[in-house]
């Protein structure tokens, strides 16, 4: 799923930022002058025998255990490099989009990360970002939305 066609198909509003190569949330967040609080980092996380993708402010850091208990799971923590590599196919290794089900699994949005009016993510590479409305991403994408992140 090429992030840029899936929004343009749905008649969603966002803009394109081409940006240095860059290999953290935080990275992106300077590469794009915006603060970390708005760039969603997005990881995959592997949930007693499934996935589901959790985004969270570039600030941020998965609390596993309220993950655990707010899901209700006996065991949660981060997907291996291979599980990505798989699950995102159409994507740069490492690089986990915000819209877990366009790729089979639900997604997990922290509620600190919709607290900014719009959000930057990275697109299927490295080096091209994504900024588009925070409503517009909650309508299309429909996440269960939690406190499950804290501040690093």
């Amino acid at each position: 799923m090429n992030v840029k066609d899936f929004l343009t198909n749905r008649n969603i509003p966002f803009d394109a930022i081409e940006h240095a190569p860059t290999y953290s949330a935080q990275e992106l967040a300077q590469a794009v002058h915006v603060s970390g609080e708005e760039v969603a980092k997005t990881v995959l996380l592997r949930i007693d025998d499934g996935f589901m993708v959790a985004v969270l402010p570039a600030t941020h850091a998965v609390d596993f255990l309220r993950v655990a208990a707010f899901l209700g799971a006996t065991h949660v923590d981060l997907a291996d490099e291979s599980d990505c590599a798989y699950r995102f196919e159409d994507c740069e290794l490492g690089v986990v989009p915000p819209f877990g089900s366009k790729y089979g699994v639900r997604t997990l949005v922290d509620r600190s990360l919709l607290e900014d009016d719009q959000i930057v993510f990275e697109g299927n590479t490295h080096h091209d970002a994504i900024r588009m409305s925070r409503d517009d991403y909650v309508a299309i994408e429909d996440p269960i939305i939690a406190d499950f992140a804290h501040h690093i």
